[in-house]
């Protein structure tokens, strides 16, 4: 169990590094300085056996500690510099003060480094904000002009499972019979779907493969959701320089709770799978048991752009995937615009409805009398 520091000082000046993203080395703001991250583009990284995590029997090497800070408003736990007391939170820009709790926790297996600087990062915004009709003008120019983007490291697992079904079930086949009824006085006869079912039973398989699940509660999960798909066969062996410069959140969602999420997943996917290999035109799954082998996770870091603007009494949050540009968020409304939209169209109503009246007094033709001047 070792307890991390993510400063790297440069080793021509002395100041502290950062990670530059859309590369594989470090670089110094203060004299200009690079330093190559070793060991980039490595393969796929190893996975840890869930059952031993969940029994609290991983290695100690697969634990480490951070010293982390705690937002009073939103709960996030993300790590802070140790030159750093007073500062925001990146999630809801709640100020904060840091304090000197640690967190332990699994460590991470892998890193997905940033590929986009902040200054990307808040174009892409910019141009989100500027596509949506009815954002207030002022927050977008509140966003171009206001303070830095926070890049974050936010945590997910991963889970892998090989897994066998057996199920019982019925196949559901269509036919149809012709009835006599009477509508409004008359005989009709009609058609009248019908289903013949039969018990069928059998087995299905299916390798999970790297499902990904947040493993934070600190920003709205339809926002994060939003920001896939990830690349994740870009994930690097975790190494604290991917950090330098950024902040990490520490997971809130634990492993077990983790996983049962994903067994939701898994549950879902192999009920339909059971559905196809049933066929027939409707299906009934009546049970299914499902036996699970080679069960392995891994703690990962993905990057995200936060942007946390008071305006005007409100907080509004705007996430952007440090990888691909892709940005969620909340949904400003602007009154003004509201108004004058709600305005605009009831002229175009008043407008269509007089053409209409005209047209129907002309006997469905419009004409205009000329005017000689």
């Amino acid at each position: 169990m070792t307890q991390i520091d993510h400063r790297f000082p440069c080793d021509t000046c002395g100041s502290d590094l950062r990670f530059d993203p859309g590369t594989h080395q470090l670089v110094c703001d203060h004299c200009g300085n690079t330093e190559q991250i070793e060991g980039g583009g490595a393969p796929r990284l190893q996975e840890l056996d869930l059952k031993a995590a969940l029994n609290n029997q991983l290695a100690d090497e697969e634990i480490e500690v951070t010293r982390v800070t705690t937002c009073p408003n939103c709960s996030a736990s993300f790590e802070f510099d140790a030159n750093i007391h007073a500062a925001e939170c990146p999630f809801c820009a709640t100020p904060v003060v840091a304090d000197t709790g640690t967190h332990r926790h699994i460590k991470p297996r892998g890193v997905l480094p940033f590929a986009l600087d902040e200054s990307t990062a808040r174009a892409e915004l910019i141009n989100w904000l500027g596509s949506l009709w009815f954002a207030p003008s002022g927050l977008t120019d509140y966003a171009r002009k206001g303070r830095a983007m926070n890049g974050v490291y936010v945590p997910y697992w991963t889970f892998d499972a090989e897994t066998k079904s057996r199920y019982t079930g019925a196949r559901g086949t269509h036919y149809y019979e012709t009835r006599t009824v009477r509508r409004n006085g008359k005989t009709e006869r009609i058609r009248v779907q019908k289903t013949r079912w039969r018990n069928v039973q059998g087995r299905v398989a299916r390798f999970f493969d790297d499902i990904l699940v947040l493993a934070s509660r600190s920003l709205p999960k339809k926002y994060t959701d939003g920001l896939e798909p990830w690349d994740l066969s870009y994930l690097e062996p975790y190494k604290p320089e991917y950090l330098a410069g950024f902040r990490a959140e520490g997971y809130q969602i634990e492993l077990d709770d983790g996983f049962d999420e994903a067994r939701a997943y898994m549950d879902r996917m192999i009920a339909r799978d059971v559905k196809r290999d049933i066929g027939g035109d409707d299906q009934r799954i009546n049970n299914v048991q499902t036996n699970f082998s080679d069960m392995t996770f891994k703690h990962v870091l993905l990057p995200v752009w936060l942007a946390a603007y008071k305006y005007r009494g409100r907080t509004f949050r705007f996430v952007v995937n440090g990888r691909t540009g892709r940005v969620q968020g909340e949904r400003p409304y602007s009154a003004w615009k509201i108004a004058f939209a709600v305005i605009l169209g009831l002229i175009l109503a008043l407008i269509a409805g007089y053409v209409i009246a005209i047209s129907q007094e002309n006997g469905g033709v419009i004409s205009f009398d000329p005017v000689l001047r």
